[in-house]
Protein backbone atom coordinates (compact mmCIF):
# COMPACT_ATOMS: atom_id res chain seq x y z
CA UNK A 1 0.00 0.00 0.00
CA UNK A 2 1.84 2.93 -1.17
CA UNK A 3 0.22 6.30 -1.16
CA UNK A 4 1.39 9.14 -3.23
CA UNK A 5 2.42 11.90 -0.91
CA UNK A 6 1.28 15.24 -2.07
CA UNK A 7 2.63 18.47 -0.86
CA UNK A 8 0.15 20.24 1.42
CA UNK A 9 -0.99 23.68 0.45
CA UNK A 10 -2.59 26.45 2.41
CA UNK A 11 -1.92 28.61 5.43
CA UNK A 12 -0.82 27.45 8.81
CA UNK A 13 -2.84 28.28 11.89
CA UNK A 14 -0.30 30.91 12.96
CA UNK A 15 -0.52 32.60 9.57
CA UNK A 16 -4.31 32.69 9.76
CA UNK A 17 -4.18 34.24 13.25
CA UNK A 18 -1.64 36.89 12.17
CA UNK A 19 -3.58 37.79 9.05
CA UNK A 20 -6.80 37.96 11.09
CA UNK A 21 -5.18 40.25 13.69
CA UNK A 22 -3.87 42.54 10.93
CA UNK A 23 -7.32 42.74 9.32
CA UNK A 24 -9.03 43.49 12.64
CA UNK A 25 -6.51 46.27 13.35
CA UNK A 26 -6.98 47.73 9.86
CA UNK A 27 -10.77 47.72 10.21
CA UNK A 28 -10.60 49.24 13.71
CA UNK A 29 -8.35 52.10 12.57
CA UNK A 30 -10.35 52.57 9.36
CA UNK A 31 -13.62 52.66 11.28
CA UNK A 32 -12.31 55.46 13.48
CA UNK A 33 -10.72 57.33 10.55
CA UNK A 34 -13.83 57.60 8.37
CA UNK A 35 -15.63 60.13 10.65
CA UNK A 36 -12.43 62.20 10.87
CA UNK A 37 -12.18 62.48 7.08
CA UNK A 38 -15.91 63.15 6.80
CA UNK A 39 -15.52 66.01 9.27
CA UNK A 40 -12.56 67.38 7.29
CA UNK A 41 -14.69 67.49 4.13
CA UNK A 42 -17.37 69.35 6.12
CA UNK A 43 -14.72 71.84 7.34
CA UNK A 44 -13.62 72.48 3.74
CA UNK A 45 -17.21 72.99 2.61
CA UNK A 46 -18.08 75.28 5.53
CA UNK A 47 -14.95 77.42 5.05
CA UNK A 48 -15.61 77.73 1.31
CA UNK A 49 -19.23 78.72 1.87
CA UNK A 50 -18.42 81.20 4.65
CA UNK A 51 -15.62 82.86 2.64
CA UNK A 52 -17.86 83.18 -0.40
CA UNK A 53 -20.72 84.84 1.47
CA UNK A 54 -18.86 87.03 3.97
CA UNK A 55 -18.50 90.79 3.76
CA UNK A 56 -16.53 91.12 7.01
CA UNK A 57 -14.25 89.03 9.21
CA UNK A 58 -16.87 88.74 11.96
CA UNK A 59 -19.48 87.63 9.45
CA UNK A 60 -17.15 84.98 8.03
CA UNK A 61 -16.45 83.56 11.50
CA UNK A 62 -20.17 83.58 12.37
CA UNK A 63 -21.09 81.88 9.07
CA UNK A 64 -18.48 79.18 9.68
CA UNK A 65 -19.77 78.61 13.23
CA UNK A 66 -23.34 78.27 11.93
CA UNK A 67 -22.25 75.69 9.37
CA UNK A 68 -20.13 73.93 12.02
CA UNK A 69 -23.12 73.55 14.32
CA UNK A 70 -25.23 72.11 11.50
CA UNK A 71 -22.52 69.69 10.28
CA UNK A 72 -21.37 68.81 13.82
CA UNK A 73 -17.81 70.06 13.36
CA UNK A 74 -16.02 69.76 16.71
CA UNK A 75 -12.34 70.07 15.75
CA UNK A 76 -12.21 73.72 14.73
CA UNK A 77 -14.18 76.88 15.45
CA UNK A 78 -14.60 80.16 13.59
CA UNK A 79 -12.06 81.82 15.90
CA UNK A 80 -9.41 79.30 14.74
CA UNK A 81 -9.59 80.45 11.12
CA UNK A 82 -6.80 82.66 9.72
CA UNK A 83 -8.60 85.22 7.59
CA UNK A 84 -7.12 87.50 4.96
CA UNK A 85 -8.53 89.63 2.19
CA UNK A 86 -7.57 89.10 -1.45
CA UNK A 87 -8.97 92.04 -3.39
CA UNK A 88 -12.70 92.01 -2.72
CA UNK A 89 -12.83 88.43 -1.40
CA UNK A 90 -11.96 86.98 1.96
CA UNK A 91 -9.88 83.83 2.20
CA UNK A 92 -9.89 81.56 5.22
CA UNK A 93 -7.02 79.24 6.15
CA UNK A 94 -7.13 76.56 8.81
CA UNK A 95 -4.91 73.93 10.38
CA UNK A 96 -5.88 71.39 13.02
CA UNK A 97 -5.08 67.90 14.30
CA UNK A 98 -7.16 64.87 15.20
CA UNK A 99 -5.80 61.77 16.88
CA UNK A 100 -6.85 58.18 17.39
CA UNK A 101 -5.67 56.27 20.45
CA UNK A 102 -4.14 52.98 19.37
CA UNK A 103 -2.56 51.01 22.21
CA UNK A 104 -1.11 52.41 25.42
CA UNK A 105 0.85 55.57 24.65
CA UNK A 106 0.59 55.11 20.85
CA UNK A 107 -1.60 57.49 18.85
CA UNK A 108 -2.31 57.95 15.16
CA UNK A 109 -2.33 61.70 14.44
CA UNK A 110 -4.00 63.26 11.41
CA UNK A 111 -2.94 66.83 10.56
CA UNK A 112 -5.23 68.80 8.30
CA UNK A 113 -4.68 72.17 6.72
CA UNK A 114 -6.31 74.04 3.91
CA UNK A 115 -7.52 77.36 2.65
CA UNK A 116 -10.25 78.78 0.49
CA UNK A 117 -9.43 80.24 -2.89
Amino acid sequence: MQRSLRRQRGLSFVSVVLIGAALVAAFAIGGQSVPIFTEHMAVQKAAQKAAGEATSVAELRAAFDRSASIDDIQSIKGMDLEISKQGERFTASYAYEREIALVGPAYLVYRFQGSTK
